[in-house]
């Protein structure tokens, strides 16, 4: 269940193809729906799907931090360079704050006019109004330029596992997929 030195714990390999899902199908979702016409059934269902889907990954999100925290660091295998470390953590550290800032935009976005985001009808999520200037079309700016550097930095991040199954032939993806290195 837990991480050790060598290994990834289960919560942590299942938050990280949670996650990984969510942000895809979540950018898959806000690619399709900007080109909806105003009458089109899936105008409103879309966005509130959407903003429903974001809210909920921001407290998977908070949750898989508070479980990184928790959790004992896995080390990166022998054979990587420090180089390759040091692109790992600035790639990862990235992702994590591109995720909040995107969340963070998508909230501002929603709840610039005062109205709560319903949360797949269940839960309201409380709006602060205005915050600033335009703050609509700020937010939404850098939602949507923001959405395409992480959807470029994820096929990236993905690369790198590859690369490092195929062509390094190391246990780097394989251990994000339950399998446990002995080395590390």
């Amino acid at each position: 269940m837990k991480n050790t030195i060598s290994h990834y714990g289960w919560v942590t390999i299942l938050l990280h193809w949670l996650v990984a899902l969510v942000v895809i199908g979540l950018f898959g979702l806000g690619y399709w729906m900007v080109d909806l016409g105003y009458y089109d059934p899936w105008n409103k269902k879309g966005p509130d799907l959407h903003k429903s889907i974001g809210i909920t990954l921001f407290f998977l999100m908070v949750l898989r931090v508070l479980w990184k925290k928790s959790q004992i660091k896995t080390q990166p295998l022998i054979n990587h360079s420090n180089t390759e470390k040091k692109l790992g953590h600035f790639v990862h550290s990235f992702l994590y704050a591109a995720l909040f800032v995107l969340m963070l935009s998508g909230y501002l976005i929603s709840t610039a006019d005062g109205r709560a985001i319903e949360v797949f009808q269940m839960v309201s999520i409380m709006s602060f109004g205005q915050l600033f200037t335009d703050q609509e079309d700020i937010s939404g700016m850098v939602h949507k330029y923001l959405a395409y550097v992480l959807i470029f930095t994820v096929f990236l991040h993905a690369l790198a596992a590859l690369k490092h199954h195929f062509i390094d032939k190391d246990k780097t993806l394989l251990r994000m997929l339950g399998y446990r290195a002995t080395k590390h």
